[in-house]
């Protein structure tokens, strides 16, 4: 593609987003930034949480990686679904009745002062790591085709990438990025149906009968494996999406702070349903490209990259046409930012509410000096962990993510289940300690499975392990109600 030209749809595409962020941050007060004043339509909530969701991760990486393990991935998609319902009916309904800004505040009152931070920890913990993985992906694909050309260092394009996503959220917060990510997933949407239906029509695909067809008749298009030693075992897969969904989302300040900017619980859990139907439907789509551009390749004679992650780029910025290219862009930027702005928003959050405790120890005019302090740390945090993932990861970047959710999120796991399911308290001073224990036992016996568990291999479902072993840990250090 044309460098100038997709320096033309970026620039624009900046432009729209700015204007979002100028009509969202007018007649804002000290709490808009953190709670949108809780006045957000829920469906424009349900809807920018796909895009949220979703990712680069997903735009990228779950295309490609069809080539690797077929549609298993939708076992994992199907798990989401019990997730989600847990989320609408067990956690939404307790964050709404305690009046929660930060959902790490039901820990300190229901274990004590350490609990409390040892949850918000991990949280900024996983977030910092598994956002800046996202950015990494899209950061890259943007350097493959527009700061390559120019000569462009690969840390200068992601300076300015952060810098961007700094710009547009640093006023108006939480309110402008519920906006922003209904924008961001239209693009995400569109640029998948435009790369199917100019594929399809490549191919000599001429109807959705004939789409339906050619996917599920491709080897590529098994969703399930039942051997149970596999790491992709449905059972394995289906636990470890329901699991990944209620600690990526529901015990995710990221994700919940959106949806405690709706208006009341029942908003709140109609755009958890509706927004769980669509986004199952949306990664069938992603999952079904992924299948097309691999005929597409084979039947071009196109040799396939070595990292799958690079498939879809390659294709839609030198085989496609200049239309396609053009959506293609549109939608990796629209991926990238539609999860970052909003986890600087949440990281922020997390850390004034839990650590700063800005509203109990800060003057009224004194709040929003420090949360925009508070906004740039995380963004210039983010930028230096974008370059660390660059000379470190050899892998998919999608199983990079759920690899780090499952040892950073499972004592987040342990403690909330130790908290909603029993009812004794706990040793709170000794927690920390078990959330560190916790996840560096699940990797030891992760690594050895095979060898103790009878050829067993840990798939994503370590994060279940590294979960019961918290509850374990806070078993043992329990004390009566």
């Amino acid at each position: 593609m044309n460098s100038n030209l997709v320096l033309i749809v970026i620039t624009s595409y900046f432009v729209l987003l700015f204007l979002i962020s100028w009509l969202t941050s007018r007649n804002v007060s000290k709490d808009t930034f953190f709670t949108g004043d809780r006045q957000s339509p829920w469906f424009l909530v349900a809807f920018g949480m796909i895009g949220a969701s979703l990712s680069g991760v997903t735009f990228i990486s779950v295309p490609g990686e069809v080539g690797n393990s077929s549609f298993h991935y939708f076992q994992v998609v199907l798990g989401y679904t019990l997730g989600y319902f847990v989320i609408a009916k067990v956690l939404l309904p307790l964050y709404y009745r305690l009046n929660l800004v930060s959902i790490y505040a039901y820990l300190e009152d229901r274990f004590g002062f350490w609990s409390y931070k040892t949850g918000a920890f991990f949280f900024i913990l996983s977030r910092t790591l598994g956002s800046s993985i996202r950015v990494f992906l899209v950061a890259g694909v943007l350097q493959l085709i527009l700061f390559d050309q120019w000569g462009i260092p690969f840390w200068v394009s992601v300076l300015i990438t952060v810098s961007l996503i700094w710009l547009y959220t640093h006023r108006g917060g939480i309110k402008t990025v519920v906006w922003t990510d209904t924008l961001q997933t239209f693009f995400m949407l569109l640029a998948v149906v435009v790369s199917i239906y100019l594929v399809c029509k490549d191919l000599g695909i001429l109807n959705v009968t004939d789409f339906v067809s050619t996917v599920s008749n491709d080897s590529r298009s098994e969703i399930f494996n039942w051997d149970w030693k596999s790491g992709t075992n449905f059972f394995k897969q289906f636990a470890s999406g329901a699991f990944i969904t209620i600690v990526m989302t529901g015990l995710d300040q990221d994700m919940m702070q959106k949806n405690l900017t709706c208006r009341n619980i029942g908003d709140a859990q109609k755009n958890m349903f509706w927004f769980t139907t669509i986004l199952v439907f949306v990664n069938l789509l992603f999952l079904s490209l992924g299948v097309l551009l691999y005929l597409y390749s084979e039947a071009k004679g196109i040799q396939i990259p070595v990292r799958t992650d690079d498939l879809y780029p390659l294709l839609a910025t030198t085989e496609f046409s200049a239309f396609a290219g053009i959506v293609f862009v549109l939608g990796i930027t629209a991926a990238a930012y539609s999860s970052a702005d909003s986890t600087l928003t949440a990281l922020t959050t997390s850390f004034c509410y839990d650590f700063l405790e800005i509203e109990k120890k800060y003057q009224k005019q004194d709040q929003v000096k420090v949360r925009k302090k508070v906004h740039l740390f995380f963004t210039a945090l983010m930028f230096f962990v974008i370059l660390m993932f660059r000379w470190i990861n050899d892998q998919s970047v999608i199983n990079a993510v759920f690899i780090i959710a499952g040892y950073t999120y499972g004592p987040l796991l342990g403690l909330y289940s130790f908290g909603l399911f029993t009812s004794w308290k706990v040793r709170d001073k000794f927690v920390p300690y078990i959330a560190v224990a916790a996840p560096v036992l699940a990797f030891i016996i992760s690594q050895n499975s095979q060898k103790l568990l009878w050829g067993y291999q840990f798939g994503f479902e370590v994060l279940i392990l590294n979960g019961l072993l918290m509850f374990a840990g806070l078993y043992l250090l329990r004390k009566k109600a």
